[in-house]
């Protein structure tokens, strides 16, 4: 039973592959039908068919083979079949009687043209062939109109356009399911494609805010130490003690930002929560002890969404570290973080003036981007490149930006007139994250990263 089922499915698949050979299939099975039909006699109604009681003329033989021979153009020509078929059905009821059962090729061929058209053109076609194929077998027939021949041939041929119909419409329907579950699965990749993307980019932004932040402090307290070792030891060990807590702080949040790449069975990555305002303290102190003096006004800084908070942390570590490292010697800096309606507003001054070459677009070294960043620029003196703008290739402001348009937000940042600098974040405490960015949410003129 397996062989024969398994015969039966790979015959059903290679007559799919090759619908020419199965139409010719078809055509010869519908032939040899007819010609067997034409051999049977119904009677009278009132016993069983006799077989081999009359025997069909040699002109509907004829017309039977044409007509079957036209079905194997079917499905390139349905219409155009069903013409022929039709018209020869009809000849045989004009010319012969009795008729042979010319008109199984026409039932075929109308189930042909409903499978593949639409339902008007179904039931306009469907409608001419019935009532014309009915009325020829009724008024050229020997038997009278209402034999049970003449109306099985109205039954045969609006049988065969309501199942031509029906399985048209089922293929539309499984087509249609098809369509959306592909259609899907597209959707779905493409999501996690962006979700992917999505995450790489926050954590590009995490870890930059880390590293820039934590490196500079490093560097400058590096810096003091190296100047007063010799003079005063006990505050180049003060400085060295800022360097390590620095470098300890940004080793954990690099562990964590890194823990989020890590796959199932990994081992447990760490579980510090990320920092907010909350920790907005400890953030200044680390600038204070670098020497930046820095004044905080925050106001409920424990009611704002955790993406909203995050955000806001980060916006103030980098404009702090900007400061740090382009305001120049004796730059103050104040933050500030109100909530105004549905709102929370982030800003961060000073008044430092920078050196040339640190500020935005002034000095020689102002270079092309946004800080003026070229050679030569730099926090303290150092080497060529490390300002942030385009030829140091920073993305501490695009950082800051991408951020705040995320949540919904606007950032604008640029000088103070009288002198310093300004940034200034507006965030909805009802964040939309994962919007994308509108232009127009963001700006600002000769900015610093």
């Amino acid at each position: 039973m397996t062989t024969l089922s398994s015969g039966f499915a790979r015959a059903r698949r290679w007559l799919r592959d090759h619908p020419l050979a199965f139409d010719a299939t078809l055509a010869f099975c519908t032939l040899v039908a007819m010609i067997c039909s034409s051999f049977t006699d119904p009677g009278d109604g009132h016993g069983p068919p006799a077989f081999g009681a009359r025997t069909p003329e040699l002109f509907s033989v004829l017309l039977m083979t044409l007509t079957a021979a036209a079905l194997v153009l079917r499905r390139r020509r349905p219409m155009q079949v069903l013409a022929v078929t039709a018209a020869l059905a009809a000849v045989e009821y004009v010319l012969m009687d009795p008729p042979a059962p010319v008109v199984m090729s026409t039932v075929i061929a109308l189930y042909t043209v409903a499978s593949r058209t639409d339902r008007p053109t179904t039931w306009r076609v469907g409608l001419l062939t019935m009532g014309g194929l009915t009325a020829a077998a009724m008024v050229f027939g020997s038997t009278p109109w209402y034999s049970q021949e003449n109306f099985g041939v109205f039954a045969w041929t609006g049988l065969a356009s309501a199942a031509g119909d029906a399985v048209r419409s089922r293929r539309a329907f499984v087509d249609a399911i098809r369509e959306r579950a592909e259609r899907a699965e597209r959707t779905r990749e493409e999501e996690a494609r962006r979700r992917v993307a999505e995450e790489r980019l926050r954590i590009a932004r995490d870890l930059h805010d880390v590293v820039a932040h934590h490196i500079a402090l490093v560097n400058v307290q590096a810096g003091v130490a190296a100047h007063v070792m010799d003079k005063r030891p006990d505050q180049a060990k003060e400085a060295l003690a800022h360097v390590r807590d620095a470098s300890r702080s940004a080793l954990n949040e690099l562990r964590v930002t890194v823990g989020l790449l890590r796959q199932q069975g990994d081992p447990e990555a760490p579980t510090e929560p990320a920092p907010g305002l909350a920790v907005l303290g400890e953030l200044v102190t680390t600038f204070r002890n670098a020497g930046l003096p820095v004044e905080v006004a925050c106001a409920d800084r424990d009611r704002l969404p955790a993406a909203v908070d995050l955000a806001a942390y980060r916006v103030i570590q980098e404009a702090l570290t900007n400061v740090r490292k382009h305001a120049g010697a004796g730059a103050r800096a104040e933050v500030s973080v109100v909530r105004v309606g549905a709102t929370a507003e982030v800003t961060v001054l000073d008044n430092g003036r920078g050196s040339a070459g640190r500020r935005p677009g002034t000095g020689p070294g102002g270079g092309t981007g946004p800080d003026g960043g070229g050679p030569g620029d730099g926090p303290d003196g150092d080497g060529p490149g490390d300002g942030d703008g385009q030829a140091g290739g920073g993305h501490g402001l695009v950082g800051m930006r991408e951020r705040v348009t995320a949540l919904g937000g606007a950032l604008t940042a640029g000088p103070r007139y009288g002198g310093g600098f300004r940034v200034h974040a507006i965030l909805p405490v009802e964040a939309r994250t994962g919007e994308p960015d509108r232009p127009g949410t963001a700006g600002g003129t000769g900015l610093r990263r």
